[in-house]
């Protein structure tokens, strides 16, 4: 009698949840991470408009203030400090003035961090490509919203020679 007043309580609050709108834990992830994919997009859609300005502010807000980037053949640049060192290497020295990402595929939980994958791109004044290739970044969620707290990435191509 005991299994059968269990299995009873079970299924009526199942039923319950159904009629009310109990939220899983798997719609709850999803939703996170559809909101982080959300603004993701929002963030990489505006990441080039740094250097088509040539402002570093831009630049700078994607980022989390204890963040990382993790350039090759590089230190790590971290802080705002080290977002607006590595601003003024691509805009300066490489003579970065525009770009694009392509996200590939974005894993976690949508609750505090996410990792994107995908492509990028880069362009000189002129819109020619100088190069592309991959990227992995670990977004945090924080008090200003999504921004990138490890940024790595890498060429498809051999540039030791450029």
């Amino acid at each position: 009698m005991k299994k059968n007043t269990w299995f009873i309580i079970v299924y009526l609050l199942g039923l319950a949840c159904i009629q009310y709108g109990c939220q899983s834990a798997q719609s709850k992830t999803q939703t996170e991470l559809e909101e982080a994919r959300k603004a993701i997009a929002e963030s990489n859609a505006v990441y080039f408009q740094a250097f088509v300005k040539g402002d570093s502010s831009i630049f700078i807000e994607r980022y989390a203030d204890e963040c990382c980037i993790l350039a090759p053949n590089s230190q790590p640049l971290c802080g705002a400090q080290g977002a607006l060192d590595f601003f003024r290497i691509a805009y300066h020295q490489l003579k970065l003035r525009n770009g694009k990402f392509i996200t590939t595929k974005i894993y976690g939980m949508g609750n505090e961090y996410v990792t994107e994958e995908g492509l990028w791109q880069s362009y000189n004044a002129n819109n020619a490509l100088m190069d592309d290739g991959k990227f992995l970044v670990l977004w945090k969620k924080t008090s200003k919203g999504w921004k990138m707290y490890r940024d790595s990435f890498s060429s498809n191509h051999d540039n030791s020679t450029k």
